[in-house]
């Protein structure tokens, strides 16, 4: 017979990432004709945005643009949870 374990259900919150230091989005484009990428940003659009529209004035054919956004989140005890509590409660969303 072989051995049996127990897994007690918990309930976790899902949050954005706020901690100090952590951007909120990082964002970057790439010409879907060419594969000419833009720099990545940190939380502004608008310089990769400025990027395809210069992109396309360069190359008027070029004008389908992938957008791949990074954005970051973090997983915390929810109430009720062991952890909730030697985690700082409510002080840890």
């Amino acid at each position: 017979m072989s051995p049996r374990a127990v897994i007690k259900a918990a309930e976790w919150t899902l949050a954005e990432e706020t901690a100090e230091g952590a951007p909120r989005a990082i964002f970057r484009v790439e010409c879907v004709t060419c594969g000419a990428e833009s720099e990545m940003v940190d939380n502004e659009p608008r310089p990769v945005e400025m990027w395809a529209l210069q992109h396309t004035g360069r190359n008027i054919t070029h004008r389908q643009f992938r957008l791949t956004t990074q954005w970051f989140w973090h997983v915390f005890p929810a109430p009720g949870h062991p952890l909730y509590e030697l985690e700082g409660g409510d002080s840890a969303t």
